[in-house]
Formats: C-alpha cells, sequence, structure tokens
C-alpha cells in the first residue's frame, strides 16, 4: 500500500444461541467470508474444518465486512458481533432426470415415502394397497394387501423396520418392508377415517413399540404395536384431527378442524394446554425436530451409495438417536409452526407458552403443507396460492416466495442438507428450488396429471413422487 492504512475494525464472533467465541480481535475491513471462515475454523479448534456462513445483524456477509458494515451503516467506532452458522458439511446434488416411471397401482398415489435411511420406498394408493419398491434395480417389491378402502396416511417407523398404514375405512395395518407381509394384528377403534400417523422418537424407545394415530372421528389413539391394542385415547378435540406430531421431548402436538392446537403430555395423556388463533381449521403441523426424529439413528453425512439398515444393538442405536436428536434441538425447545385454512401459519413456542411467537401472513389461499428444514433454520410452507414461501426457522420472520407452479402446490421436501427443496403441484410439475438464491433450479415435467405426494431420500440419492396418474415415479442426478 501506499502509505495508506487499511481500515480495520475489531469484530466478535458468536454462535446462534450468542455464546461469544473467543475474544474480540482486529480485522481489515475488506476482509471476505473466506478468510474469516479460516480465522473462525482455527478458534473453533476443530479437527475437520466445517463450511461456515457469517451473519452481522440478521443480513448474511456476502463479499466483504465493508460492503456489509456500510450498506447497514454500521459504527466501525465499536465491537462488531458476527454470528456464524454452521453448515451441512456434505451436499446433495439436485436431481434432473427420471430414471424409472413405476406403474402398478391402478388409482392415485395418495403418499410416498422413503424409510429412515433411504433403503425402501413405500406408497399408498386409492386402490387399498400398500406397494414397497426396490430401490436398487427401481422395480415393485411387494404389494400390500389388507385394507379394503383408500389408504391416506403412511409412516415408516424410525428405526425403518415397520411401516404403518391408516385408511379411510378407519383401519391401520403394520407391514414388514422386507417380506411385504402384514406384521401383527390389524388396529381397529378409530370410528371414521385415519387422517395421519406418527411413531414414538427413536431415542425415547429404540423398540419402536408405540404409533399415535388421528382421525376424523375427533380423537388420538396411542397404539401398543406389540400387543396389537389402544393403549390411550385422548379426547378434547370437538372436531376431526388433521394431524399428530410426537415430539422428542415426550410431548404430542394435535391440530384440528375445531381450529385449536392442542398439548398433552405422550406417557399419561394429560392435555397440557390449547393453543387458539387460528380462525378456520388448522390442516397441518410442523416441528422442528421432524426431520431428525424420522431418520433416528441415521446420520446422512455418512450415507453410502447402497443404503444399508441401522447396524447396532438397540441401546447403541438409542444412543446415537438422542446425541442427533440434541445436537438438532440445541439450546431452547422444539418449535412448532401450525398451517390452516385461514391462509395463515402461527409459530409457536408449545412446551412454555400458549400464546404464539408469531402470526405469519402473505399466503393468498390455504395452506398445505408446512415443513422445516433439517437443520431447523427455515421452514417452507406451501399453498394453494401457487406459492411456496420460506420463513426464518427462529423468529418466523418471512425470508422469500418460489414462485413457478401455475396451480395449487400439494407438497414440498427437504433435501438432507437443507439446500435444495423439492415441490410437487396440481399442475403436474415437480420443481426443484435453490433454497439460498430463492430461484427455480429445475423443473422436472413427467407426470400425466396432478402431484400429490413427493419425498426426498435422506441419504439423499433420489426423490420419489406420485399422483393422480397412478404412476410412482423416481427421480435422480
Amino acid at each position: 500500500m501506499s502509505g495508506e492504512e487499511v481500515e480495520r475494525m475489531l469484530i466478535q464472533f458468536q454462535d446462534e444461541a450468542g455464546e461469544a467465541l473467543g475474544s474480540p480481535f482486529d480485522v481489515p475491513l475488506d476482509i471476505t467470508p473466506d478468510k474469516l471462515q479460516l480465522v473462525c475454523n482455527a478458534l473453533l479448534q476443530k479437527e475437520e474444518p466445517v463450511p461456515l456462513l457469517f451473519f452481522v445483524r440478521d443480513a448474511e456477509l456476502v463479499s466483504s465486512l465493508k460492503t456489509c458494515v456500510q450498506s447497514l451503516g454500521v459504527e466501525t467506532e465499536q465491537v462488531l458481533p458476527v454470528v456464524y452458522q454452521p453448515q451441512a458439511v456434505f451436499r446433495v446434488r439436485a436431481v434432473a432426470r427420471c430414471t424409472s416411471s413405476l406403474e402398478g397401482h391402478t388409482e392415485a398415489v395418495i403418499s410416498v415415502a422413503f424409510s429412515p435411511t433411504g433403503k425402501y420406498l413405500a406408497s399408498g394408493s386409492g386402490d387399498t394397497t400398500v406397494r414397497f419398491w426396490d430401490l436398487n434395480t427401481e422395480t415393485p417389491h411387494h404389494t400390500a394387501k389388507g385394507h379394503t378402502h383408500w389408504v391416506l396416511a403412511i409412516s415408516w417407523s424410525p428405526d425403518g423396520k415397520k411401516l404403518a398404514s391408516g385408511c379411510k375405512n378407519s383401519q391401520i395395518f403394520l407391514w414388514d418392508p422386507v417380506t411385504g407381509q402384514q406384521l401383527g394384528k390389524t388396529l381397529t377403534g378409530h370410528t371414521k377415517w385415519i387422517t395421519w400417523l406418527c411413531w414414538e422418537p427413536l431415542h425415547l424407545n429404540p423398540e419402536c413399540r408405540y404409533l399415535a394415530s388421528s382421525s376424523k372421528d375427533g380423537s388420538v389413539r396411542i397404539w401398543d404395536t406389540v400387543l396389537g391394542r389402544c393403549d390411550k385415547i385422548l379426547t378434547g378435540h370437538t372436531q376431526s384431527v388433521t394431524c399428530v406430531k410426537w415430539g422428542g421431548d415426550g410431548l404430542l402436538y394435535t391440530s384440528s378442524q375445531d381450529r385449536t392446537i392442542k398439548v398433552w403430555r405422550a406417557k399419561d395423556g394429560v392435555q397440557c394446554r390449547t393453543l387458539q388463533g387460528h380462525a378456520h381449521w388448522v390442516n397441518t403441523l410442523a416441528l422442528s425436530t421432524d426431520y431428525v426424529l424420522r431418520t433416528g439413528a441415521f446420520e446422512p453425512a455418512t450415507a453410502t451409495i447402497n443404503a444399508q439398515d441401522l447396524k447396532g444393538s438397540l441401546e447403541e442405536i438409542k444412543e446415537k438417536a438422542l446425541e442427533r436428536y440434541n445436537k438438532v434441538r440445541g439450546q431452547g425447545s422444539e418449535r412448532l409452526v401450525s398451517g390452516s385454512d385461514d391462509f395463515t401459519l402461527f409459530m409457536w413456542n408449545p412446551a412454555e407458552e400458549k400464546k404464539p411467537v408469531a402470526r405469519l401472513t402473505g399466503h393468498q389461499a390455504l395452506i398445505n403443507e408446512v415443513l422445516f428444514s433439517p437443520d431447523t433454520r427455515l421452514f417452507a410452507s406451501a399453498s394453494f396460492d401457487k406459492s411456496i414461501k420460506l420463513w426464518d426457522g427462529r423468529t418466523g420472520k418471512y425470508l422469500s416466495s418460489l414462485r413457478g407452479h401455475v396451480s395449487a402446490v400439494y407438497q414440498v421436501a427437504w433435501s438432507a442438507d437443507s439446500r435444495l427443496l423439492v415441490s410437487g403441484s396440481s399442475d403436474s410439475t415437480l420443481k426443484v428450488w435453490d433454497v439460498k438464491t430463492g430461484k427455480l433450479h429445475t423443473d422436472l415435467p413427467g407426470h400425466a396429471d396432478e402431484v400429490f405426494a413427493v419425498d426426498w431420500s435422506p441419504d439423499g440419492q433420489r426423490v420419489a413422487s406420485g399422483g393422480k396418474d397412478k404412476c410412482l415415479r423416481i427421480w435422480r442426478r
């Protein structure tokens, strides 16, 4: 430099919870995120450096500290807190083509779900069957027959050894994905159709013994799948229960068409609180820990090309699941987001208070699905107004709208690294979105009619979709 002084300022690294890292230190104003990454990783003293993003007052530091400071008008005399966010160490590649179109169902495909490790794929259909598909050869594997009406809900146990399915005839069946045979007795007791199924988290019970179901009859039942009987009935909702979630801290959350959300203690079925605020049916719930509860002891970062079942004793699996859960959950308690026919979303901190954290408006039609990203930093809402909106997972602040579908968006699924999102719509396409830029990454036409269901496998290898054209499609890189 020709005698000029380089502008410098003091910064202090903090994690997302506000814990300071090291002491404040002096950096040149033209420092780039790459250099900050080196400094921050040196302070973190991890064996492997992790990819990081940096934020100054909630704005991401993109080019250099100087541009960030100027655009925010920050004083350079004071110590500036810089928040660092560790990112996923692996990358999921966007899917780009349809590798198979699997025929077999004779009616619309209503739900598709990959098992927690991505080894198996199951689909439920209006033709009353559940089908299991072989993902190595991408061919039909088993057809599970037993239901006498449309299969409305399916759910994998977090150890990946059982699939539960619920139908319009109010029965629940359990299936073995390896043989395609029914496990144990049919679970009967609900008087109207099944709307949602959710298993007890793996870190609370590695045997995956208990299953919660919600129904149009206004009740929620907890089933002991080993004995094949109903363990508890939770009543309190006055209309159809639309969704049930089993949280990682021993609470159950249910949403209903009676416009309320109720919180229950799972161990004794006691109602803890009622969350009110929606002006119409509550359709859907999302827990910030959904992804880690779904995948249990499986760590997507360690995924292999050919998905394997989980190995280890029950105790080891429980340990691993608990460690993953605690890491994702962080210091606070689980956050809950509800989506409704009143076009709004509410964000709750249901373990602590019955007042909402935030009311999120902007959608112009009912909200069909809400889903937190695996790293819990964002959540996406899919609506009949043809858009998907992204929101901040901690504050509920609106971030961006993903526009491109020309009809209602039914379902969305996140990639395991939280960088991509896939959506299925009644316009017959799937679209893959780049979350950071908020732009369309890939358009995936191929279905002949509305796409009702979509899922991205936890190992990141495949997306599966199903809908009105009765075909299941598998999309890969």
